[in-house]
């Protein structure tokens, strides 16, 4: 398999072993990557944010700051990466904790060329749609700074399923003003429809009332 997007090659090789980041970082360039190497995972932290999206492999036992705690500290720039964790001292244990942190993959030391690299082929692809996703949600989300409060209000009623007049009703407001809000909500949206805004909707993560109480 193969990167799905040629402008996605970039890997962060996160670990303390000088020998382990050269080897990885010769491996990774005769064979399409384009590696960069950081000695700890305070320095990748220190610059992540400037970093272009690329895949990470990140050792699970560093002295100063070890991978787990590499992977809280990216926080919300954690969507450009997709981590892959290794290590040798694989159990069951750490494998659920850096899963739940956000690692998409997790690989044991000694590893074999050709299973880390399969291991970075399928993380691309998985970055690739991450990427796109996060791309969408932020597009959705400047539309939605458009709407009003109370158009906010009628989507978040939209997305339960709620006809006008149980809108009408609970908002205290008309259905000919509903329907107005309805209107002027699909335009701010740049949409057609009421599929199409409520779709919108549910990709930024707009709440419906009953679930805010």
């Amino acid at each position: 398999m193969r990167r799905i997007d040629p402008h996605l090659g970039q890997v962060y090789i996160v670990d303390d072993d000088a020998l382990l980041r050269r080897s990885l970082s010769f491996l990774l360039r005769t064979t399409g990557y384009s590696p960069r190497a950081f000695a700890s995972g305070q320095d990748f932290l220190d610059a992540a944010e400037a970093l272009s999206p690329g895949c990470v492999l990140l050792d699970v036992r560093m002295a100063k700051l070890d991978g787990p705690s590499v992977l809280r500290g990216l926080d919300d720039k954690l969507v450009k990466f997709a981590v892959i964790t290794m290590t040798g001292h694989g159990d069951i244990d750490t494998a659920v904790q850096v899963m739940k942190l956000g690692s998409l993959d997790f690989i044991e030391k000694p590893f074999a060329n050709t299973a880390l690299l399969e291991m970075l082929d399928m993380a691309f692809v998985t970055l690739s749609e991450q990427l796109r996703k996060h791309a969408l949600r932020s597009d959705v989300l400047l539309r939605l700074a458009n709407l009003t409060p109370r158009e906010m209000d009628v989507l978040r009623s939209l997305v339960a399923g709620e006809p006008n007049k149980i809108i009408a009703h609970r908002l205290r407001l008309s259905a000919r003003t509903v329907e107005m809000h309805r209107a002027n909500l699909m335009t701010r949206l740049g949409v057609k429809s009421l599929a199409a805004a409520v779709h919108l909707a549910l990709v930024a993560g707009v709440i419906p009332p009953d679930k805010m109480r």
